[in-house]
């Protein structure tokens, strides 16, 4: 892990991109010697799917119900 002050990340942003993007080192930006944000690898992630359970899941017709009293009193 490597830290860096703000006016070093914006003199040397394509270096520390490049040292991120070449290996898995991760880049701490700090601010009066605070740690404010990092740089590290950029991983996708798989997109949401929707539907996928359709025809799967069915709900029982009092779902929607109002929940017993004994159970409405742990949210008073």
């Amino acid at each position: 892990m490597i830290f860096i002050n703000t006016h070093e990340a914006k003199t040397q942003l394509s270096k520390y991109l490049g040292m991120v993007a070449d290996g898995n080192e991760i880049i701490v930006v700090c601010k009066n010697g605070k740690p404010i944000a990092q740089l590290t690898e950029y991983k996708p992630t798989k997109p949401i799917i929707f539907g996928l359970l359709e025809g799967k899941i069915q709900m029982t017709e009092s779902f929607d119900d109002p929940l017993p009293e004994e159970i409405l009193r742990y949210f008073k």
